[in-house]
């Protein structure tokens, strides 16, 4: 058998994400570590450091190379952070699979507060993400929001030098690093809703290439895959990029899917949210069902 080749990017975390897929597949089908390939390849996103995405292009910085590579075969599937993937696929593109779902709250770090209610009022928080600046601004608007781009030692090194006194990442990256440690708080839902797909693993193959969806598919996740429909549903009717302050966060209980959704103009100031219950077969017309709402609501407040 020819070695299976995984494209992924060069981050720790994104290797963790890459070698997890890898042991999946080696467990499923009695491979060794010879028989499956991890190629790294960088995006202009890993190359762009000094910018937000919002100016430099979104999140397709993050996954164009790679899907480049995938489509003219250099690789045979992609791993990524579904919270990096466009709501659109390139053509010729599908996720045939997604991994059992990490932790998707957000991580508060700082070494100077136990939670953001516990921030010192002027705090300087370091996020380069809308969503999170717009929460932060909407629950705490005294606090000084600043940029903060860069993998998660970087960030974390940041904080340490005292460049902010608290920051954000994903729990999930941090647990799949091993550094469950470094979470102050785990952020409930209530207080700041997740990012849409953020914990989630999704595998992008060609859509014809029907071996390699085979070998996949015992690693298919069905309700990670039915609650990422239904947050990305949002995230597509909307069409949202890195410039729109979103969230979606969805979870499933049997054959019932739980859908919370919410939109935010950059400062915080307005917040539009829809909430769906049903089926798990209508998961994805949830999130769209859900962003009309909010759009209703929201008219040209809100930014696209």
């Amino acid at each position: 058998m020819a070695k299976l080749k995984i494209g992924t990017r060069g981050s720790q975390l994104a290797l963790a994400q890459a070698h997890e897929t890898r042991a999946r597949l080696m467990k499923a089908h009695g491979w060794s570590e010879d028989d499956v390939e991890i190629i790294i390849i960088r995006t202009t996103g890993d190359m762009i450091r000094d910018r937000p995405l919002a100016e430099i292009g979104g999140k397709g910085l993050f996954t164009k190379e790679i899907e480049e590579a995938l489509l003219d075969g250099r690789i045979d599937l992609a791993v990524h952070s579904m919270k990096d993937v466009p709501a659109i696929l390139p053509g010729g593109l599908l996720i045939s699979t997604y991994l059992p779902r990490e932790d998707n709250r957000d991580a508060f770090i700082s070494h100077v507060a136990a939670s953001i209610d516990d921030l010192p009022r002027g705090a300087k928080v370091g996020t380069s993400s809308v969503r999170r600046a717009a929460q932060l601004l909407a629950r705490r608007p005294d606090l000084e929001i600043t940029g903060f781009r860069g993998n998660v030692g970087t960030r974390l090194d940041k904080l340490a030098a005292g460049e902010v006194d608290a920051t954000f990442l994903a729990c999930a990256g941090l647990n799949r690093l091993g550094l469950a440690d470094r979470i102050t708080q785990a952020v409930p839902p209530e207080i700041m809703l997740p990012a849409v797909a953020q914990g989630a693993i999704g595998i992008e193959i060609r859509e014809n290439d029907a071996d390699t969806r085979a070998l996949l598919d015992p690693l298919d996740d069905e309700d990670t895959r039915t609650a990422v429909a239904a947050e990305r549903g949002f995230l597509a009717e909307l069409e949202g990029s890195c410039r729109t302050p979103l969230a979606a966060f969805a979870t499933v209980e049997g054959d019932t899917v739980s859908l919370r959704c919410e939109a935010l103009s950059l400062d915080g100031r307005d917040v539009w949210r829809a909430a769906r219950v049903g089926p798990a077969r209508d998961a994805e017309e949830m999130g769209c069902d859900a962003a009309r709402e909010v759009l209703a609501a929201a008219g040209d407040r809100l930014v696209l």
